[in-house]
């Protein structure tokens, strides 16, 4: 595909500091101009002052020219504003006025990694060893942004920006209430779900097992079960093992591995899920605060007061 990643994010939060201190406590390494960056992804979170919590902005990454003018000619069909140059376009969607750029970048070339051995019925994989995942003591660094997910008053509008516009392509949905969209050949890189209030629901970060998912969130919560929200759980759609931890603005921000990789379009078969099958396969049931954060309410005062 033209397009071949989620390159990063612009968060909008009320208190820069607060926030970075707790994604470089999560993994990531601060860079300068609020920018925190991934082992292979280089800087894909960028930190912004905001009154409340808010997806400002995100970018994603095309293979050539000829792919940045194909995103402008798509956005201008749906009659939107468009800032183009050679290399970059970008535009508003309208709906929850996220700036989403495309823009010629390189692919990430990840280094693979070994498959982490397990034992099991008949097969001692890992030999007469300790599991490898207890034995690992350095910090959790998350290799890579995976997806972004925010809520949108109205859905399908939004759905079609990405869609039609941007050039995204549908890997599931939850008719009415949530498209899983793919940018490369994760799953999902964008997330739309229907809510009550524009907002960024969370963001996603890959990490290289199950025993980093874990590993990650025991440290974060050492002495702060606050950050708490859902897991550990493996996703129905998706696939993937999920940890979801809370910054102090309030946005959630999932540890995961082993997600479901559309290596071939061909291949892949879209389907339609009811929504409690799509939230996940085994874990916790989530808490009524992941579907709907506990700040929901303010920001929806806030949306609508006086500017």
């Amino acid at each position: 595909m033209a397009l071949h990643r989620l390159g990063s994010v612009t968060i909008g939060v009320p208190d820069v500091g607060a926030v970075a201190a707790y994604y470089e406590e999560f993994g990531l390494t601060r860079e300068g101009d609020g920018w925190l960056s991934t082992t292979d992804g280089g800087r894909q979170l960028r930190l912004v002052p905001a009154p409340t919590r808010r997806l400002a902005g995100l970018s994603i990454g095309a293979d050539d020219p000829d792919d940045v003018r194909s995103v402008e000619s798509r956005l201008r069909a749906l009659g939107l504003a468009v800032e183009v140059t050679d290399s970059r376009v970008a535009a508003i969607e309208p709906v929850t006025g996220v700036r989403v750029e495309v823009a010629v970048s390189p692919r990430v070339a990840q280094p693979e990694v070994a498959a982490t051995p397990y034992n099991g019925p008949g097969r001692a994989d890992r030999g007469t060893g300790r599991a490898p995942g207890i034995l690992r003591e350095g910090r959790v660094r998350p290799r890579r942004l995976g997806h972004v997910v925010m809520g949108s008053v109205d859905q399908e509008a939004s759905r079609r920006f990405f869609t039609e516009g941007i050039g995204l392509k549908i890997s599931d949905e939850v008719p009415g209430v949530a498209s899983f969209m793919r940018c490369s050949t994760d799953h999902h890189n964008v997330l739309v779900s229907g809510a009550p209030v524009n907002f960024v629901h969370h963001t996603s970060w890959q990490v290289d097992d199950v025993d980093e998912i874990g590993r990650g969130a025991t440290a974060m919560l050492a002495g702060h079960p606050e950050r708490h929200v859902w897991g550990l759980g493996r996703h129905h759609v998706g696939s993937n093992f999920f940890w979801y931890l809370k910054d102090p603005a309030g946005n959630f921000a999932e540890y995961y591995s082993d997600m479901d990789c559309v290596v071939d379009d061909a291949l892949w078969k879209p389907e339609v899920w009811d929504g409690a099958k799509s939230l996940f396969s085994w874990g916790p049931p989530p808490p009524p605060s992941f579907v709907e954060p506990d700040d929901l309410a303010a920001l929806m005062a806030g949306a609508h007061s006086p500017r």
